[in-house]
């Protein structure tokens, strides 16, 4: 009841908040479909119940927030349906499509309680964010970037991104580790350990990813292995990021997931997908054995084309030895033959040869003496010849000489200082040395000059500089 004080009536808070739950339980008295988002499912393990935190986002905001339940048998029937159906469990940031009642209790305010949730309309928009992701890795250009890498014909330097404790980790070990014993192959590999479902598996398996890029140079491909799990928490797979992440992996990226059905973007985008990590590794051995058997064949085509062309060449030895011997042999009669025959021809020839060479002599010895006789007559007459023109010569160069000594003479007595004096000309001296330009005197200098009969001593007064006239 409401009392009563300095005129005014006043209500308790339980009181305000009794009417309120009187008003909402009339008011809504059934129950209705609402869709939203879950932004927390807040599952306490000890109660088994639930206390979701449910939002509606516009362009990124919040427009709408209200606290919902699911008490714990509900949880457990919903959770069943949606492993079943959707293959995951219920989990924080899905869209879901609920059944709820509207309540309100004065100790703990509004709420809506929970008590069935429709996983078909999860699966739409689970599905519906796997296929926006594949429509964006396509327009980008990027879909298909990773297959397009070269694989090492021996992949041998693993990175493993994996849990260390999963039974899929351990089976692709196992028949790794089968190859080397059975067939000595070798393979290297490293864990870098990380969650493989969930929210939180996206921002591990990226973290880990960029990781390996690090040190990508000492890795041949990247495999990513969950096993154990069947087809449960595999929506992180389809996730925008994660997928581009691998698409642009500058290494070949691997997958094992370890499921049969609904094939994940990150699978599609992979170089190689296995529907397990033992058929994962299946495949990193049957690269081996490709390779092992490629060289197999060529050991085989190699023996046999060698054994072929060993055949043949001895056949064409043969051929040719015969034809050696063959060609030999009648080298050997011709040349007997020419042999006897020159034989034969120096037995006869030498007398004859000498015969004419002495007869030649005596010709050329006939021959030198008159040759002789007319080259020295002919020297002889070239010689009084040069003898007469060399006189000539003689003279002639002697005439001309004393011209020239006589011209000489006349302009070096013409060039005398003592002449050039008698003409009117004369000769400064500042100190002994003859003045060639005025920079060379200042005031007060005492020069000499010499004239034709003597010498005069004066001193400078002023000196005046030549115009360019």
């Amino acid at each position: 009841m409401a009392e009563e004080i300095s005129g005014r009536k006043i209500f308790s808070l339980l009181e305000v908040a009794k009417s309120i739950q009187k008003t909402i339980s009339d008011r809504y008295k059934s129950s209705y479909w609402i869709k939203a988002e879950m932004n927390k499912l807040n599952y306490y393990p000890h109660s088994g119940h639930c206390y979701p935190d449910l939002v509606e986002k516009s362009g990124g905001k919040v427009i709408a927030q209200i606290r919902a339940n699911i008490w714990s048998d509900d949880y457990q029937k919903i959770s069943a349906e949606f492993l079943r159906i959707l293959k995951e469990p219920l989990k924080d940031g899905i869209k879901i499509l609920f059944l709820a009642h509207i309540t309100f209790r004065p100790e703990y305010g509004l709420a809506l309680r929970i008590i069935d949730i429709d996983p078909a309309f999860t699966l739409g928009d689970l599905e519906k964010e796997k296929q926006e992701t594949i429509t964006r890795l396509q327009q980008e250009g990027m879909f298909d970037k990773n297959k397009f890498l070269k694989l090492a014909l021996m992949p041998q330097r693993i990175a493993v991104i994996s849990v260390q404790t999963s039974k899929g980790y351990a089976d692709f070990l196992e028949v790794l580790g089968s190859a080397g014993k059975n067939y000595g192959f070798r393979f290297f590999y490293m864990l870098f350990p990380s969650l493989l479902q969930g929210e939180k598996a996206v921002s591990a398996i990226i973290g880990q990813l960029r990781r390996i890029r690090k040190v990508a140079r000492h890795f041949d491909v990247v495999a990513i292995i969950r096993g154990g799990g069947g087809d449960i928490g595999l929506s992180c797979y389809n996730h925008y990021q994660l997928a581009k992440e691998i698409t642009l992996f500058p290494l070949p990226v691997i997958t094992g997931i370890g499921h049969a059905t609904n094939e994940t973007v990150t699978e599609m985008v992979a170089f190689e997908n296995a529907i397990t990590p033992t058929h994962l590794a299946e495949f990193l051995v049957g690269k081996f054995g490709e390779f092992q058997n490629r060289i197999v064949e060529a050991h085989d085509r190699i023996a046999e084309r060698t054994i072929r062309i060993v055949r043949e060449e001895k056949v064409m030895l043969g051929s040719e030895t015969k034809l050696l011997r063959s060609v030999t042999m009648n080298l050997l009669n011709l040349n007997r033959y020419r042999l006897s025959g020159h034989i034969l021809s120096l037995s006869h020839q030498p007398r004859y040869i000498f015969r004419r060479r002495r007869e030649a002599l005596a010709l050329i010895r006939k021959d030198f003496g008159k040759w002789t006789c007319t080259c020295v007559n002919h020297q002889k007459l070239i010689l009084d010849q040069q003898r007469s023109g060399l006189k000539r010569n003689s003279a002639f160069s002697t005439d001309r000489s004393g011209i020239s000594l006589d011209n000489l003479e006349k302009r070096l007595a013409i060039l005398d200082p003592k002449n050039v004096l008698k003409r009117g000309y004369s000769i400064t001296l500042l100190k002994g040395k003859a003045i060639r330009s005025i920079e060379q005197v200042t005031e007060g200098d005492i020069l000499e000059t010499i004239v034709f009969k003597g010498k005069i001593e004066s001193i400078v007064q002023s000196k005046k500089k030549k115009s360019d006239e």
